[in-house]
């Protein structure tokens, strides 16, 4: 289907602080047991401990002063290691949370990832995608005598967009920023990240529009709400097909989606929706933006002319759009999610008496469509 059609998706650190140096330490000054230093004149005064007792209490005096010691060089050890300046990013998965970047801490210049919320779910590879809401902040590093400070400013929040619109699908490998990219192979599905992006993994000439330096960093925090594979497909229960004169459709080819064969016959003259394969989950509403692999072919010559197979990507579609393909977002509403369904759809219901010249398609041909219902975008 053409971009006009495509309905709109939403847009898609712990670091190394200076730690303080050292107080230096005094060794403690002890005095001598048994010696008076009175009237030193006249000598030393016995002691009235015999030699073996002035002997004894020598060795707990030592005793004493090197546990002395190991306290003090203990507690150094502790004001030397211990953790420094951290980001933050407090708060309940999918709320907005309140992100703390100390000025006290410095960009790293490196790649560094820290995961705030440990999640359970999908596991991330590069080619998955991931439903996400987000927030990003330019973060800077002071000059001259306040090079050990930092400043930063929030660019842009999807916590902040309107109600229906805070959620984006990330796809990795494909998103602007190559550090974020990276940041989320190997996180779960349920997790909150937070992503320190050098200036080398960030978003490049295109940061000006943002006001980003060539010296920026970003910071970026994303909650992992959903994330799908790119092998990703319909699962549930196989149905047959019993009507001869629609489209037979096969198993999924690596690559290039369900097989699809259409019969050597005239069209059906009304939209035909058929479920080839039912879900486990709940139905979708008109409410819902769903979660589609999908691919689109001619009746009248079985040509594709679009499929999203091609690079396992799925694409949010809002089932109550009214725009472009009416019979597509109507015929997928009330079907469980992980379904497979068969939509054979005529010019009304389809691209129109325009059609669409560029995919090849007539103001008088009717469309086929085989979409699997991965799932929904998250409120």
């Amino acid at each position: 289907m053409s971009d006009e059609d495509k309905p709109r998706g939403e847009r898609a650190v712990k670091a190394t602080a200076k730690l303080p140096a050292a107080k230096n330490i005094r060794s403690p000054e002890f005095k001598p047991h048994g010696i008076s230093g009175a009237n030193r004149s006249r000598g030393p005064r016995p002691s009235g401990k015999t030699a073996a007792q002035a002997k004894k209490q020598r060795r707990i005096g030592i005793a004493v002063a090197v546990v002395a010691v190991l306290a003090i060089a203990g507690g150094t050890t502790w004001y030397v290691t211990r953790p420094g300046p951290v980001i933050t990013a407090t708060g309940a998965l999918g709320q907005a949370p309140k992100v703390r970047i100390p000025k006290d801490l410095v960009p790293s210049g490196k790649l560094d990832v820290d995961t705030a919320i440990k999640g359970k779910g999908h596991k991330l590879a590069t080619g998955d995608t991931a439903i996400a809401k987000y927030t990003f902040f330019q973060w800077s590093k002071g000059t001259d005598e306040k090079a050990d400070e930092s400043s930063n400013k929030k660019l842009e929040s999807s916590w902040e967009q309107p109600a229906g619109q805070q959620t984006m699908m990330m796809t990795l490998g494909k998103t602007p920023l190559k550090g974020l990219d990276k940041g989320l192979v190997g996180q779960t599905a349920g997790s909150r990240v937070i992503i320190e992006i050098p200036p080398k993994d960030g978003f490049g000439k295109q940061g000006e529009q943002l006001g980003l330096t060539a010296n920026d960093s970003v910071v970026f925090v994303a909650d992992l709400l959903e994330a799908y594979p790119k092998n990703a497909e319909a699962k549930g229960t196989p149905k047959e097909q019993d009507d001869k004169d629609l489209p037979a459709i096969g198993p999924v080819e690596a690559g290039k989606g369900p097989k699809v064969t259409i019969p050597k016959a005239d069209p059906p003259e009304k939209m035909k929706v058929e479920t080839l394969i039912e879900g486990g989950g709940r139905e979708t509403t008109k409410d819902d933006t769903a979660i589609v692999k999908y691919k689109g072919l001619v009746w009248r010559n079985g040509k594709e002319f679009d499929s999203s197979w091609d690079d396992g990507v799925p694409a949010p579609f809002p089932l109550a759009s009214t725009q472009g393909m009416t019979g597509f977002f109507k015929g997928l509403q009330g079907k469980k999610i992980g379904s497979r369904v068969l939509l054979v759809l005529p010019p009304k219901d389809g691209y129109g008496k325009a059609g669409q010249p560029e995919a090849g398609i007539k103001g008088d041909d009717h469309v086929v469509f085989v979409a699997d219902i991965l799932g929904v975008m998250p409120k």
